[in-house]
């Protein structure tokens, strides 16, 4: 009986009985490794690689593992992009911005002094041009970004004096996530200090800084900020909405098979949506014990937003000059924003603003 007799006849039962079933392409077993440059103790920040982890192994059906370490294990905290563009390591899961230095477009994944927000940011990387135009700048380095993470708006930080005017901020030693806003406050007078997020109560407890800002107060919190420094200003008007960011050696993505990049880029847009969801849950009851621990929670005055906005637009100006890769992304970024604040104008913060009013 020849197989198409076979398969007319016989139906795929007799196919299955004969033996005659088609070969089922069996996936390799793939074993990555990823840097973070966040502390173990942020179990948000730093447990949703993990669960992004568990994610990409399950649904590989365990063939596609990949092993979480945090800073110091395989190399710093600021060296594990360099570890993914060597292919020292496959994977790291860190923010943009830290890598500043290299060119400031590097900070356009992340954030950029009163950019977008959150939803916005994210709206930007998916379906405006962001992803295409940072992924075209990261290719240079043999890198390509996935989505890793926002924190939503993050708060301005926590000072061990008041601060009440832009002249207040002379000569502060300040710990800054990114050489970006560092730049921006060094135009206030501040001296910016990047410091690893695990080394930061330390500098502040022993008076190396004099302020430092991490995320919000479920994090600051866990790193006992308010225990050194009793003033907590608020927004961080830096980061509207942070982007972390997954980077990928571009040879080793390419080496996996089709499923596995889908199943990297499911997980990794899981992951995305965790961390801000597990901020915003966990927020609110942080900051309500650190008021009732006697933490000063400030607004930054208008007159400090002000001149902070005026010092960011300079240093983005500078940056249009000396970086085409920036001035490109840049321009993107800004006219999708315009549209943006329009829309949300309208609903989101009309909507907000009400509810901020009431009595729940």
């Amino acid at each position: 009986m020849d197989r198409r007799s076979l398969i007319k006849n016989a139906g795929i039962a007799g196919i299955l009985a004969a033996g005659a079933a088609p070969a089922v392409h069996a996936q390799p077993v793939v074993r990555w490794r990823l840097a973070s440059s966040f502390p173990r103790s942020l179990d948000i920040v730093y447990g949703c690689s993990e669960l992004f982890s568990k994610m990409v192994k399950s649904m590989s059906g365990g063939k596609f593992e990949i092993s979480i370490h945090s800073p110091g294990e395989l190399m710093p905290a600021f060296g594990v992009f360099d570890g993914v563009q060597s292919g020292s390591v496959e994977i790291c899961h860190t923010m943009g911005y830290y890598f500043y230095g290299k060119n400031p477009a590097f900070a356009l994944s992340s954030c950029v002094p009163f950019g977008l927000n959150s939803r916005q940011m994210t709206a930007w990387l998916m379906h405006g041009n962001g992803r295409k135009l940072v992924n075209e700048f990261y290719a240079q380095y043999g890198v390509t970004s996935f989505f890793g993470g926002n924190t939503g708006t993050q708060m301005g930080g926590w000072f061990r004096k008041e601060i009440k005017t832009p002249a207040d901020f002379k000569g502060l030693k300040m710990r800054m996530g990114g050489g970006l806003v560092g730049e921006v406050v060094q135009k206030l007078g501040a001296v910016p200090q990047n410091i690893p997020g695990g080394e930061v109560y330390t500098a502040l407890e022993k008076g190396t800084i004099d302020a430092a800002e991490w995320v919000g107060p479920y994090d600051d919190q866990k790193l006992g900020f308010n225990r050194v420094a009793p003033y907590y200003y608020y927004p961080g008007w830096w980061e509207g909405g942070p982007n972390v960011d997954l980077f990928v050696n571009q040879k080793a993505l390419a080496a996996l098979p089709d499923e596995y990049k889908t199943i990297l880029e499911a997980a990794s847009l899981y992951l995305h949506t965790n961390v801000q969801a597990k901020y915003d849950a966990s927020n609110p009851a942080a900051l309500k014990q650190l008021v009732a621990a006697k933490t000063k929670v400030l607004p930054f005055s208008q007159a400090i937003m002000e001149a902070s906005y005026k010092a960011s637009m300079e240093v983005f100006a500078e940056n249009d000059a000396k970086s085409p890769e920036w001035r490109k992304i840049y321009a993107d970024m800004r006219a999708f924003q315009r549209d943006q604040v329009l829309w949300f104008r309208f609903a989101e913060a009309s909507f907000d603003g009400f509810m901020f009013r009431q009595k729940l």
